[in-house]
């Protein structure tokens, strides 16, 4: 199990932090996500998933994730 924060432009309300929330435990291998405006806090297992695979899930719910 590997945490990582990934801060994420474009957040602004609930909304945003329920659909940033979806979009990451969505992926496979993720264990668990605290979303909050402005970032994401994701546990995952790097033999299923990895960073870049949540970054883009992140991007496909219309947001921006950052380099940490």
């Amino acid at each position: 199990m590997d945490p990582v924060t990934i801060p994420i432009g474009g957040m602004s309300c609930d909304n945003c932090v329920r659909e940033v929330g979806q979009a990451i435990r969505r992926v496979p291998g993720v264990l668990s996500a605290n979303v909050s405006v402005g970032s994401a806090t994701v546990e995952y297992d790097s033999a299923i998933t990895n960073r870049a695979v949540i970054a883009a899930a992140i991007s496909f719910a219309g947001y921006t994730p950052q380099e940490a």
